[in-house]
Parts: structure tokens; C-alpha cells; sequence
């Protein structure tokens, strides 16, 4: 039961902090609302376990993807608020502040790979997986993958539409998710 509430409490959290993407089905943060929602199941589904054999294959795989997700996600966000010169004037309704850059970004870790955040919820999504594998934590891994394809591909699309050829030019010398890789 206290699973339930906590899942249905973290779903009113990220319900209110995705209010305005909902709002716009279709957008990238449309997508990362679905994304958010699989992370936090997986999160109140193994959190009973953490840490109690950290040294086994699957914590210690566990443990390094959460690690990479951190990496990731400091590096991302410093280098895009840094260098992405947000602006109000770049709003579609369902940004977040640091989300409206007018400076495409890309240096950085923006010079590896297109989507460190994004990168980070897929590191964190099988890190929180890895903590006891399952087959419902399978599913819900796959959800939060699928999801956050779904909004790289539609954060892409609309960075086409606002950057353009600098954009597709970026997309050519980078890859989505891994570097050199995916």
C-alpha cells in the first residue's frame, strides 16, 4: 500500500511539473511525461532492494548507470545553460525555461552526443531496472526507452524547425543517445 502511495504522489509531482507539456500532445515533453512516469514506477518497484548486494553483477551495473545518469545530466545541463542563450522569445507553451535556447549548442558534451539529458533517463531508467531485474521491470524499462526515443525524435524535429540546416548539419556529425554508437 505504501508503494501505491508513494508511486501516486511522485505521478501528482511529475503531473504538475509536465502540466503544460500535456497540454500539448505531440511535443517532446508530451513524450517525457510517459518516460518520468516509467522511471518512477521502476524506482517504488525495486527500492525495496537497494544496496543490500552491491557488489552482484546486476547492483554493481545498477550503480554505474546511476553514476553515468548524474554525469550526464550535470554535464548537459551546465553546457546548456551556459552556452544555449534561453530566451522567452523561444516558446512553444510547453518549454521550461532552460529548454528555450536560441544558440544551437554544440560543444561539450552537446559535441558527442545530441541528448545527455535524455541520455541520463535512459541511464537512470535501466540503473533503477538493474537494482532486481523482472519482467514487469523488463516492460517498464522498455516503456521508458521507447519513451524517451519518442521525445528525441520530436526535441529533433523541433530543433529542425527552429535551428534548421545547422541543426541537420549538427545531427550528421552526432549521434542520439551514445557516442559513436546510437
Amino acid at each position: 500500500m505504501n508503494d501505491l502511495i508513494t508511486f501516486l504522489a511522485g505521478s501528482g509531482i511529475v503531473i504538475w511539473l509536465s502540466r503544460k507539456a500535456l497540454l500539448k500532445p505531440g511535443s517532446h515533453g508530451f513524450y517525457r511525461f510517459f518516460a518520468w512516469e516509467a522511471i518512477l514506477g521502476l524506482i517504488v518497484l525495486n527500492h525495496g532492494v537497494w544496496g543490500e548486494d552491491p557488489y552482484s553483477p546486476h547492483q554493481f551495473t545498477s550503480w554505474m548507470l546511476m553514476l553515468l545518469s548524474m554525469f550526464l545530466v550535470i554535464a548537459g545541463a551546465r553546457t546548456l545553460t551556459r552556452h544555449g542563450e534561453a530566451n522567452a522569445k523561444r516558446d512553444d507553451g510547453s518549454f521550461y525555461e532552460f529548454e528555450k535556447t536560441t544558440q544551437l549548442v554544440s560543444h561539450g558534451i552537446f559535441g558527442y552526443i545530441r541528448h545527455p539529458m535524455y541520455s541520463s533517463l535512459l541511464a537512470l531508467a535501466w540503473g533503477a531496472y538493474f537494482q532486481d531485474p523482472s519482467t514487469i521491470g523488463t516492460l517498464i524499462a522498455g516503456v521508458a526507452s521507447i519513451s524517451l526515443w519518442l521525445t528525441a525524435v520530436t526535441d529533433e524535429r523541433e530543433c529542425l524547425a527552429y535551428f534548421g540546416d545547422a541543426y541537420a548539419n549538427y545531427m550528421q556529425r552526432t549521434k542520439r543517445f551514445i557516442p559513436f554508437l546510437l
